[in-house]
C-alpha cells in the first residue's frame, strides 16, 4: 500500500512532467507549422526566425533569474505562477492575427517557460530523497521531456492536418491548468534560506549582447551590416559583453562564477554542450522548410520524416550513459559531437542527389540523432558532477545558458547562410538584368519555402525554368547550411576531446 508521501510525490512528478512535456513541444512542434505561419500570417524569412528565436532568447533572459527567485520565494510558488503564465501566453499566440503580435507572445511565453524549465528540476530535487527514488524521478522527467521533443514535428504536423496552426498553441491552456491542480496536490513548497540576491546587472547585460548579435545576424541584411545603424549594433552588443564580463567578476554573488571554468571536465562539458546546439537543434528549425519547400511534403508527411532526425535522441541516452561509466564522458562526449557532423555532412550529401526524398536523408538524420542521444545526458552529468554540491544549481544554469544561447544564436546563423546560399546560386542562374535588390527579395521568398517565387525574373524566363531555378537555389542554401553545420560540430568536437584530454593529463599526473 502506497503511503501519503508516495501518493504526493507521484502526483508531483506527473505535474513536472507535463510541465516538460509542453516546454519541449514548443520547440519542436512550432518548426513544422512555420510556413503555415509564413503564408497565413503574411510575414517573412526573418519573422519565421523570429517567431522561434524569441522563444529562445526569452528563456536565457530568465533562466538564472528564476532559479534565484525560486529559492528564495518558494519553488512551487515560482512554478505556478509560470505555469500561468505560460498558458495565458500560449492562448495570446493562438489567437494572434498578425506576425508582429505572435512573435511578442512567443518572448512572453518563452520567459514563462524558462522559468517553468528551471524549477521542475529544483522541485525534484527537493520532492525526492537522494539515490535510487531520484533518479528514478529525473529519468521519468527526462523521458517525457524527450517525447515532447522528439514527437513534437508529427504532433504539430498533426495538429494543422486535423485543425489548424491556432491549437498548436492553444492546447498549452488547458494543459497549463491542468498542471497547476497537480502542482497544487503534490508538490511540496520548498525554498533555500541562503538564497543569493537576484544578480540584475548580470542578467540584463548577457541578454542585451545576445539579442544585439542575434538582431544584427538576422536583420543585416535589411539594416546593412556596414551601415551606421549595423555598425551602433555591433558596438552595443560587444559594450555588453565587456560589461557582463567585468560585472560577473566583481559582484559577490554571481550567477557565473567564472572560476568554475578552471574546471577541465566542466569546460569541456559545455564545449560538448554548444556543439550540440551549434547545429542539430537549430536546423530542426529550418529542416521543415526543407522537407515542404524542397520536396513538395505536406505538414504531416514533413512530421514523420522528421522523427528519423528526433527519435534517435529518446533510445540512446540510456547506451549513452553505459559507455559514459565504462569509457569516461571525454571520450563520449566528443564522439557524439564527431557524429552529429557525421550526419550533417551525410545529409547534405543525401539533399544533393538526382532525386533526393526521405530516404537519401535518412542515414545522415539518423546519424546525426543518434549523436546528440550520445551527448546530451553525458554532457549535464558532467558539468554538474565536475563541481562542488552547493555550486551543482549554478553549474546547470551555466549549461542551459550556454545551450540556448548558442541555439538562438545559430537559427540567425544558419538563416543568414541559407539566404546567402540561394542568393549566390541566384545570382549566377539569373539574368544579369536582376539588381541585387530582387535577388534578395527572391532568395527571402525561396528561403520561406516558395521556390517558384522569382518575380523579378518572370519576364525572362518559363514559369518551369523558374520552378527549377528556385528549387535548386534553396537545394544549393541549403547545402551551404549543412556543411556549416557539419564541420563546426567537428571542429568544437575536436575542441571538446582536446579539453578532456587536458584534463585526464593534469589527474595523471596529481596521480
Amino acid at each position: 500500500m502506497n503511503s501519503p508521501a508516495t501518493g504526493k510525490n507521484t502526483i508531483a512528478l506527473a505535474a513536472v512532467s507535463l510541465s516538460a512535456l509542453m516546454f519541449g513541444l514548443e520547440i519542436s512542434s512550432v518548426p513544422v507549422i512555420l510556413p503555415t505561419l509564413e503564408k497565413l500570417l503574411q510575414g517573412d524569412f526573418n519573422d519565421m526566425q523570429w517567431i522561434m528565436n524569441a522563444y529562445t532568447i526569452a528563456c536565457t533572459t530568465v533562466l538564472m533569474a528564476a532559479g534565484t527567485l525560486a529559492d528564495r520565494y518558494g519553488r512551487r510558488r515560482i512554478l505556478l505562477i509560470s505555469l500561468l503564465l505560460f498558458g495565458l501566453t500560449s492562448l495570446i499566440c493562438g489567437l494572434a492575427q498578425d506576425v508582429q503580435v505572435l512573435i511578442v507572445a512567443r518572448f512572453l511565453q518563452g520567459m514563462s517557460g524558462g522559468a517553468m524549465l528551471i524549477c521542475q528540476t529544483a522541485v525534484l530535487s527537493h520532492q525526492f530523497q537522494p539515490g535510487p527514488e531520484r533518479s528514478k524521478a529525473f529519468a521519468v522527467w527526462g523521458i517525457v521531456f524527450g517525447i515532447g521533443l522528439g514527437f513534437g514535428p508529427i504532433i504539430g504536423g498533426a495538429i494543422v492536418a486535423l485543425s489548424n496552426w491556432q491549437w498548436v498553441f492553444l492546447v498549452h491552456a488547458p494543459l497549463s491548468l491542468l498542471t497547476v491542480l497537480l502542482a497544487l496536490a503534490g508538490i511540496v513548497e520548498s525554498r533555500d534560506s541562503q538564497a543569493q540576491r537576484l544578480d540584475v546587472l548580470g542578467i540584463l547585460t548577457l541578454s542585451l549582447s545576445v539579442l544585439g548579435l542575434t538582431y544584427y545576424i538576422t536583420q543585416g541584411p535589411e539594416l546593412g551590416y556596414a551601415s551606421p545603424a549595423g555598425i551602433g549594433i555591433v558596438v552595443a552588443t560587444f559594450a555588453a559583453l565587456v560589461a557582463f564580463w567585468v560585472v560577473e567578476r566583481v559582484t559577490p554573488h554571481p550567477m557565473f562564477d567564472f572560476s568554475v571554468f578552471k574546471s577541465r571536465e566542466f569546460s569541456g562539458a559545455l564545449v560538448g554542450s554548444v556543439g550540440m546546439n551549434f547545429s542539430f537543434w537549430p536546423f530542426m528549425i529550418y529542416l521543415p522548410i526543407y522537407f515542404q519547400g524542397a520536396l513538395g511534403y505536406d505538414a504531416v508527411a514533413t512530421g514523420l520524416a522528421l522523427l528519423a532526425y528526433t527519435l534517435p535522441t529518446l533510445v540512446v541516452p540510456p547506451i549513452a550513459e553505459r559507455l559514459a561509466l565504462r569509457y569516461r564522458p571525454g571520450l563520449v562526449i566528443p564522439s557524439g559531437l564527431f557524429a552529429i557532423g557525421i550526419g550533417f555532412v551525410a545529409m547534405r550529401y543525401g539533399s544533393a542527389v538526382e532525386q533526393p526524398s526521405w530516404l537519401s536523408m535518412l542515414p545522415g538524420a539518423l546519424i546525426a540523432g543518434i549523436g546528440l542521444g550520445l551527448t546530451n545526458t553525458p554532457v549535464t552529468n558532467t558539468a554538474t558532477g565536475a563541481v562542488s554540491s552547493d555550486r551543482a544549481g549554478m553549474a546547470s544554469g551555466i549549461d542551459m545558458s550556454a545551450r540556448l544561447i548558442t541555439l538562438a544564436i545559430n537559427i540567425a546563423l544558419m538563416g543568414f547562410l541559407l539566404l546567402a546560399g540561394i542568393a549566390s546560386y541566384l545570382k549566377r542562374a539569373l539574368p544579369a538584368s536582376v539588381d541585387a535588390t530582387q535577388l534578395q527579395a527572391m532568395a527571402q521568398r525561396i528561403a520561406a519555402g516558395h521556390p517558384a517565387s522569382l518575380p523579378g525574373a518572370a519576364g525572362e524566363l518559363s514559369p518551369a525554368a523558374i520552378e527549377a531555378v528556385g528549387h535548386a537555389a534553396l537545394v544549393h542554401g541549403f547545402g551551404w547550411v549543412m556543411l556549416f553545420g557539419g564541420l563546426g560540430v567537428c571542429v568544437l568536437a575536436a575542441l571538446s576531446l582536446l579539453v578532456f584530454g587536458l584534463a585526464k593529463r593534469s589527474e595523471l599526473a596529481t596521480a
